[in-house]
């Protein structure tokens, strides 16, 4: 039986992930947007700067005004200026990512939150209760995230690879080939990188997903808005979708930069930390920059849930036999 909720759960991500990829894909290229890079000390000139001491006030200039922030382009822009300068096949960069990170983070966390919901449930027929639902989703969602996140990683990357300059571009072939090569040129713990921020993620989309999708679902069953059918499957999912877009947003933007900032060899990362990307987010584009790319968020968490839950419903009708 918990064999059977693993293979459910893997089965409907898998077509919910690859159904929603291009919106994820822009999701991150917006995330990106307006991330500016403070240029890194040269360790050669550092030496010198004492000299500077000896030269009149004079030579030296303080910045005048800083520039004006780069402007926020929408979700089709985004999209269509990718379909332009890369083809429509590009909307589906790190599609082989997103299958396997759908196989090992969702199958695990969606297996793992139904063991726990049988073993949870009341078992004279009763629901579990909210309280028990997020517990065993905050559970799920981190174990799950450990074990997905060298996928996570090269997904990020994979994408966000089309924004940068070509001679910039790590042009990984598949997601093997972009986990190999983190592993020889950045060392292994390189496919952990932003993982306590993946962990967090999945904890909060783990417990608002699938906590609410139960929670709602029962509520519009019990009360008797609507019979036990595809419609109710659509309406609890796509309100579950909406809550874990709301909890998951700005630990997503971050676990976006931290993942996808380029570290050149002896140069001082871009972000030290997620703790540091996030202050040095707010303090160049403001607190509002944590919801940067909310509405493809939405846009695909509303889908990618009601495609999740709905598949995972037939498929539990198929499988119910076995």
């Amino acid at each position: 039986m918990g064999v059977k909720g693993f293979v459910e759960g893997g089965i409907a991500s898998i077509v919910a992930g690859c159904a929603t990829h291009p919106l994820d894909l822009i999701k991150v290229r917006m995330q990106l947007q307006g991330e500016t890079h403070a240029p890194n000390p040269n360790p050669s000139l550092q030496s010198l700067r004492p000299a500077l001491a000896f030269h009149p006030p004079t030579t030296i200039h303080a910045p005048s005004t800083p520039p004006p922030p780069v402007p926020r382009v929408g979700l089709i822009k985004v999209g269509l200026r990718i379909v332009q300068q890369d083809g429509g096949a590009a909307l589906f960069s790190g599609v082989s990512a997103t299958v396997l990170r759908q196989t090992l983070y969702s199958t695990t966390r969606m297996g793992l939150y139904d063991m726990m919901k049988q073993k949870w449930s009341d078992p004279n027929g009763g629901n579990m209760p909210l309280v028990r639902k997020i517990a065993a989703g905050l559970i799920a969602g981190g174990i799950g995230a450990g074990v997905g996140n060298p996928a996570d990683v090269a997904m990020v990357r994979m994408q966000a690879d089309g924004r940068l300059p070509l001679a910039q571009r790590r042009n990984y072939k598949s997601v093997v080939d972009a986990i190999s090569q983190m592993a020889k040129k950045e060392g292994i713990t390189s496919l952990w990188r932003g993982s306590s921020l993946t962990v967090n993620r999945a904890m909060l989309v783990t417990a608002s997903q699938l906590a609410s999708y139960d929670q709602i679902k029962e509520t519009i069953l019990e009360k008797g808005v609507m019979k036990d059918g595809i419609w109710t499957h659509v309406t609890a999912s796509f309100a579950a979708g909406f809550v874990a877009a709301v909890a998951s947003n700005p630990v997503d933007v971050i676990k976006t930069r931290v993942m996808s900032m380029k570290v050149e060899p002896g140069m001082v990362p871009p972000y030290t930390g997620a703790l540091d990307c996030a202050l040095k987010t707010i303090r160049a584009e403001g607190p509002t920059a944590l919801y940067k790319g909310f509405i493809p968020t939405i846009s695909r968490q509303g889908p990618f849930t009601v495609i999740l839950f709905v598949t995972l419903e037939q498929v539990r009708k198929l499988l119910k036999d076995f």
